[in-house]
């Protein structure tokens, strides 16, 4: 059973990527995610205009004329969520909680593969593979990860993405779409991250806060990170403290993704995503 404050952000979130889809990223997802690729469905005799590339000249051969191979395009496409609830997700300086803002972006990514007749499954980990949910098909069945995103309560703190990776690896038997929704600040996931890349159409989400860069100058600040309970105490009037605080937010994972070609959009809370999911989509589109 769902508290209120649950039901009114799963009533939230409806209302939103309702108009979110309404406005057209449906049709970008659907751009760059068309299909697996063309599958062979059977030959027919040469036509004039047929591409000759397609002629299949073994039965050619064997009838004594020319045939060509028909092909369909693969609709059986699968989304793959992999949604973040460590620790550091339950910060938020902006208008929301990193955890919500990624509730909201996996929404808008599950119901577009549902209007692109795409199966939709999600990974929700911590230190740990938290819970799976199987993909499937229909409205429903989005709405359903959705609830989760929001409700469920992690037994871990922690961060494994290398983990969940290759939970999502072994899961994948065929090619689909990855998509990781994270702050990605786990370590030693690069690897993981690559292998999953040589297969599948892995994008990376990558969700930040501005108050976890742009550190004010207030003098000795106690911080306490939210997945080891560590207690640091900083000297945020020094610029080499805010200097190497900024640096290690957002840079370090995006050298790890240009290393594996794995495509990246950061996302900042203090900003909407619905603009830089729709361009993200379009540069990829361009790009194919």
């Amino acid at each position: 059973m769902l508290d209120r404050e649950t039901l009114q952000k799963v009533r939230r979130i409806r209302i939103r990527t309702r108009s979110i889809l309404e406005s057209g990223i449906v049709g970008a997802y659907h751009a760059v995610f068309k299909g697996r690729g063309m599958e062979f469905a059977e030959v027919r005799e040469y036509a004039p205009g047929d591409d000759v590339r397609t002629i299949d000249w073994n039965v050619t051969a064997r009838m004594g004329a020319p045939y060509v191979k028909k092909f369909v395009e693969e609709r059986d496409l699968t989304l793959l969520l992999l949604v973040d609830l460590s620790g550091s997700l339950g910060f938020g300086s902006q208008f929301l909680l990193k955890r919500d803002y990624a509730a909201e972006l996996a929404a808008v990514l599950a119901f577009s593969a549902v209007a692109n007749h795409d199966r939709v499954g999600a990974v929700l980990f911590s230190d740990r593979i938290e819970s799976f949910i199987p993909p499937a098909r229909g409205r429903n069945h989005a709405l359903r990860i959705v609830r989760d995103l929001l409700a469920f309560e992690p037994a871990g703190k922690g961060t494994d993405l290398a983990g969940a990776l290759r939970f999502a690896r072994r899961f994948m038997k065929r090619r689909g779409i990855v998509a990781v929704i994270s702050d990605f600040q786990g370590e030693g996931y690069e690897s993981a991250l690559g292998i999953l890349r040589r297969r599948h159409d892995v994008i990376a989400l990558h969700l930040w806060d501005p108050r976890e860069s742009e550190i004010p100058a207030a003098g000795l600040v106690a911080l306490v990170d939210p997945e080891t309970g560590r207690r640091l105490v900083l000297d945020t009037s020094d610029p080499d403290v805010r200097r190497r605080l900024r640096a290690s937010t957002v840079a370090g994972a995006a050298d790890v993704f240009r290393r594996v070609g794995v495509d990246a959009l950061a996302l900042s809370t203090a900003r909407s995503y619905e603009v830089p999911l729709a361009a993200f989509f379009k540069a990829r589109e361009k790009r194919r």
